[in-house]
């Protein structure tokens, strides 16, 4: 090897790290020109690249425009995308994937999970080359992404449904203004005591959870049924934990119990009481039990008990839904709920930043179900329905001195 080719090639070895591939180009093009006649293949021989490589980069010295900082090569280069080689692989990718507004209930994944292989290996069967990989970045381009079920779906549409939260909210607005109590009530998800999963997390030595029962399957210490009572004035909750059924006689005696225990303190002067609960349930609008368990805690108290239902199917807007149940349920994530004293000690020790505070009672008591009311006897109940929805909106009174609706 010549002095000039062992000096390109000590040159090139010590410059080559820090250049790019374009640079490299260029680099060698100008050496080889320097060289004059013969210099291509000069250069091509010290530093081992291909004599095309050399030329290319001496012809890119005299480009009129370079290509921008950065670039190695001019637009257009490198292997095309698979979808420009196969025209018809993103109409049949997207057919795939939406079946439904597509109006084609043939296609091999109407009824099957959607995921990347099973996309890839109905796309291979239409005879198109793809692979997992490329499936997802056509769908990510396209803009698909994983997506799960979200509940926005109310259920019934009622045509009075937003005229039945005004009123709600008039009278709510009403009844606090004139310093009565205002309710929310409603009954918490039924929970297994016992060794058994909870949803959520907390904190604890690392490596060392709490173990539970494998299987869901109701144990020796039965079931417990929170059912709430939320003063929407004191902000406070009270809460009865029974072990029976939840049926309307368990509802109203909460009722009972949080008024002889807080209601009638913390409203000495009231007369009235405004309760808002869902229409479903032991509480439901329909059921004839609550009306009668109603009526006779209106005679034992002397208070004209009002009730308005929210419209069906938007029982999560109860207030007792997101004031209280919610706080509970943050509380005690990620326990074992092993007794029915330990659902007690955790939901009584519920509080927020605003100040909520909780009380919880265990009741015991039994509360049989199938109890029929007969027509006589919602006939005698001393009930005003609402001229506006009597249905979801009426008052029980204590005495059967019933004024006129209203």
């Amino acid at each position: 090897m010549s002095a000039v080719m062992e000096s390109l090639a000590r040159r090139y070895d010590a410059i080559k790290p820090h250049l790019n591939e374009r640079q490299r180009r260029v680099w060698l093009g100008s050496e080889a020109r320097e060289l004059g006649s013969g210099g291509v293949q000069t250069v091509a021989d010290a530093v081992g690249v291909s004599p095309d490589t050399v030329r290319r980069g001496r012809s890119e010295l005299d480009e009129l425009t370079p290509l921008p900082v950065g670039r190695s090569r001019g637009a257009g280069g490198g292997r095309k995308r698979a979808e420009e080689h196969d025209p018809d692989l993103l109409a049949a990718l997207d057919k795939l994937v939406d079946p439904d507004s597509r109006g084609d209930p043939m296609t091999p994944l109407r009824w099957t999970s959607k995921s990347l292989r099973a996309l890839a290996t109905a796309l291979r069967a239409q005879g198109h080359q793809v692979s997992a990989t490329l499936v997802q970045r056509l769908l990510h381009e396209a803009g698909y992404s994983l997506q799960g079920n979200a509940k926005n779906l109310e259920g019934a549409h009622h045509p009075d449904r937003d005229a039945q939260f005004r009123h709600l909210h008039d009278t709510v607005a009403a009844a606090m203004t004139a310093g009565n109590p205002v309710v929310s009530v409603d009954c918490k998800k039924k929970e297994l005591v016992g060794a058994y999963h909870n949803n959520g997390k907390e904190y604890r030595p690392a490596g060392d959870p709490e173990q539970v029962n494998v299987h869901d399957f109701i144990g020796e210490d039965g079931k417990a049924i929170p059912y709430g009572v939320y003063d929407l004035g004191a902000n406070t909750g009270w809460v009865s934990v029974g072990t029976d059924h939840e049926t309307a006689a368990f509802a109203v005696n909460t009722l009972r119990t949080w008024w002889k225990a807080h209601g009638q303190r913390t409203y000495p002067d009231a007369d009235q009481l405004l309760i808002t609960a869902d229409s479903g349930g032991a509480n439901g609008n329909r059921r004839r039990a609550w009306k009668t368990e109603l009526a006779a805690l209106a005679a034992e108290t002397g208070l004209a008990i009002s009730v308005c239902h929210l419209p069906p199917g938007t029982s999560k807007w109860n207030k007792i839904e997101h004031r209280l149940f919610s706080q509970i349920t943050l509380n005690w994530r990620g326990r074992p709920l092993t007794s029915h004293e330990t659902i007690l000690q955790l939901i009584g020790a519920t509080t927020t930043d605003t100040g909520l505070t909780v009380t919880a009672t265990l009741d015991t008591g039994s509360y049989p179900t199938g109890i029929k009311i007969s027509d006589r006897e919602m006939a005698a109940l001393p009930i005003t329905r609402n001229q506006f929805h009597g249905d979801w909106n009426y008052t029980l009174h204590p005495t059967h001195d019933t004024p006129e609706p209203t």
